[in-house]
């Protein structure tokens, strides 16, 4: 499936739901339950490899899961790419490619040095991914500011600047991963219009009516779908353990 088709796929308003799988299993699911495109959750994929998540798992690893995940659907694959393992632009767009992937997450954390790149230094990068990868590739830029943030506000007119920088950059979408205020999610969809605009569902923020009504194009699960599995999994280990059969 092609890049095409993923990125038509981006509707402000309608948003395309991605409930991240981990493993050719977990994606096979989510294909046959309908949805049009699977995505990775790079956080439980390295759990499920034995690594911690932030580029802890060696990048060979990881597209090694990416590519089959990607040959057990029909679907399009996007990749969470982390911020891309090191690799230089025209590597990391091969990697995708040969994994079967048209999509990607690209975030502007920097795992080897800490802290979050400069602005302009993750623009660079996303306009030479643009280069290397051409229309092949659906670039989904994370915007990390508001990891940690105490106040969202606080850091909105940053996470704005930036999704604005990524998108003239050739990003196709922007995603402020972990904010929550509705109120600050409605300001920035509304500032970096028309560009698409990924979110995940928080607990305690906006359902995902509400999220459509904010007008975001994209909305994933990220780790949800792999925390709920894992934490059902854990239960029914406890339950096992004290005599009771989980089936």
């Amino acid at each position: 499936m092609t890049a095409t088709r993923l990125r038509e796929l981006h509707v402000a308003g309608t948003p395309l739901l991605l409930p991240n799988a981990w493993d050719a299993d977990s994606a096979r699911l989510v294909e046959a339950a309908g949805f049009p495109v699977v995505a990775t959750s790079s956080f439980a994929i390295a759990k499920v490899l034995g690594y911690e998540d932030g580029e802890a798992a060696p990048a060979a690893e990881m597209f090694a899961a990416a590519a089959r995940i990607a040959r057990a659907v029909s679907v399009p694959v996007t990749v969470d790419a982390e911020s891309g393992y090191g690799l230089e632009a025209g590597a990391l767009a091969e990697r995708l490619a040969e994994s079967g992937a048209v999509g990607c997450n690209y975030e502007d954390t920097d795992h080897a040095n800490g802290g979050i790149r400069p602005l302009e230094e993750q623009a660079d990068r996303v306009a030479e991914l643009r280069k290397a990868a051409g229309d092949a590739l659906v670039i989904n830029a994370r915007v990390d500011v508001f990891l940690g943030a105490p106040d969202e506000r606080a850091v909105l007119d940053d996470a704005v600047a930036r999704a604005k920088a990524y998108l003239e950059a050739g990003a196709d979408c922007v995603y402020p991963i972990l904010v929550k205020s509705p109120e600050v999610l409605g300001e920035f969809v509304k500032a970096v219009a028309p560009g698409a605009v990924n979110v995940s569902p928080l607990p305690g923020g906006p359902d995902l009516s509400a999220l459509a009504a904010l007008g975001v194009a994209r909305i994933s699960l990220g780790t949800g779908l792999w925390k709920s599995a894992r934490a059902d999994i854990e239960a029914k280990l406890a339950g096992l353990a004290a005599g009771k059969l989980p089936y």
